[in-house]
C-alpha cells in the first residue's frame, strides 16, 4: 500500500469539498494541488475504504438514496 500522507500527496477529495463547503462554496484561494493540513488523506485501511464505496455505489445504481446514505456513515471516518 502506498504511503498516503507522503509530501507532494494530492488533497483528500471529500476533505477538499468540506474545505469549499466552509469557505463559502468556492474552493479556497490558497487551496493549490498539494494536501494541507485540513486537506491531507486520513489514513484508514483501504479495504475498509473500498467496501464503503462499493456499498454506496450499489445504492445509488438501486435508486435506494436512504441506503446510500446508510453506506455512508459507515465508511471510515473523514
Amino acid at each position: 500500500m502506498p504511503d498516503r500522507t507522503q509530501d507532494g500527496q494530492q488533497p483528500e477529495a471529500l476533505r477538499s469539498l468540506k474545505s469549499a463547503a466552509k469557505a463559502g462554496s468556492q474552493k479556497p484561494k490558497d487551496q493549490g494541488l498539494e494536501a494541507r493540513a485540513d486537506t491531507k488523506p486520513i489514513p484508514a485501511p483501504l479495504e475498509q475504504e473500498q467496501d464503503a464505496a462499493a456499498k454506496v455505489l450499489k445504492e445509488g445504481v438501486e435508486k435506494n438514496p436512504q441506503g446510500m446514505e446508510d453506506a455512508a456513515r459507515k465508511a471510515p471516518e473523514r
